[in-house]
């Protein structure tokens, strides 16, 4: 009995293990072991596990209209799982509003993005609540959330972050006649470049309007389709001195790169690119401080 007690000392759970010996997490390690990960998160790590409980897989499992984890194609459930997976081991207090990646990938194998809300408690991607947190194992940390996180497309990430709420406010315009939700959870790939809320509100005194509803609906329309690049995932990486960017309205922009990524429009405005590479699994958003016109 004292081997064994000191042996458990000397050699710590493992995230994996510490979810196997949770009961509540009982479906999680079910569908670790279906997409072979359990290897994965008994390595060296260090992982950073986001821990779905057995009544997050059950609500997921009733979304998608399946009876049990065998009805998700093993490539789709393993994808999901990396999405709840960060590299490095990020204590609560690590965390802050903002994003962070985890090890699922997007077009060009890009790290998907995880979009962290700290004002109280810590939530992932609007939807996840942490509920535990820092479950300390050998290898990484464990925070036990209560909903699944499944893969977001760049219309989830405006969605999920609040500061782009007149940006989704704007797109969802009943009178434009586009449906552009459906457009961009399309296959995409899809660039966008998102204008925060601040953005809007110094278009509009800049417009002298009170409210979105005062543009005119084509005029709209035209804004909104300059801000997207259609075919392409393009990360900030990617980005050049005086590149020429050809925007889904057809209209095109110009990246400068001095003293910090800008983008000038086709009116000579200037707008700071202020967050790059929020990774989606349909394309990148990049958000942007001023809205760009055409």
């Amino acid at each position: 009995l004292f081997t064994s007690c000191k042996d458990d000392d000397e050699n710590p759970p493992s995230v994996a293990d510490l979810a196997v010996s949770n009961a509540n997490l009982s479906i999680l390690v079910d569908a670790l072991q279906r997409a072979d990960l359990i290897t994965t998160l008994n390595g060296d790590g260090p992982f950073t596990v986001l821990a779905p409980t057995n009544d997050a897989f059950t609500a997921l499992l009733n979304t998608l209209g399946a009876t049990s984890l065998n009805d998700i194609p093993v490539d789709q459930l393993r994808a999901i799982l990396l999405n709840h997976v960060i590299s490095g081991s990020v204590r609560s207090g690590d965390l802050a509003t903002g994003y962070v990646t985890t090890l699922a990938t997007g077009p060009n194998n890009s790290p998907i993005s995880l979009y962290v809300e700290k004002t109280s408690g810590v939530k992932f991607n609007n939807t996840a609540t942490v509920t535990t947190a820092d479950v300390i194992g050998s290898n990484g940390v464990v925070h036990i959330i209560d909903k699944v996180l499944t893969i977001p497309n760049v219309v989830n990430h405006a969605l999920n972050n609040p500061d782009f709420s007149i940006l989704v406010t704007a797109l969802t315009r009943a009178d434009l006649g586009v449906d552009y939700v459906s457009i961009l959870s399309g296959t995409g790939p899809y660039t966008v470049f998102a204008p925060t809320n601040a953005a809007f509100a110094a278009l509009l005194q800049e417009l002298g309007a009170s409210s979105l509803n005062d543009i005119p609906a084509a005029t709209l329309n035209a804004v909104l389709q300059y801000h997207v690049v259609s075919g392409a995932n393009v990360r900030s990486s990617q980005l050049t001195n005086g590149q020429q960017v050809t925007t889904f309205q057809g209209g095109k922009f110009t990246v400068n790169l001095t003293n910090g990524a800008k983008i000038t429009d086709a009116k000579n405005r200037v707008s700071n690119i202020i967050a790059v590479d929020v990774q989606g699994s349909n394309g990148v958003v990049h958000a942007i401080d001023k809205v760009i016109l055409p």
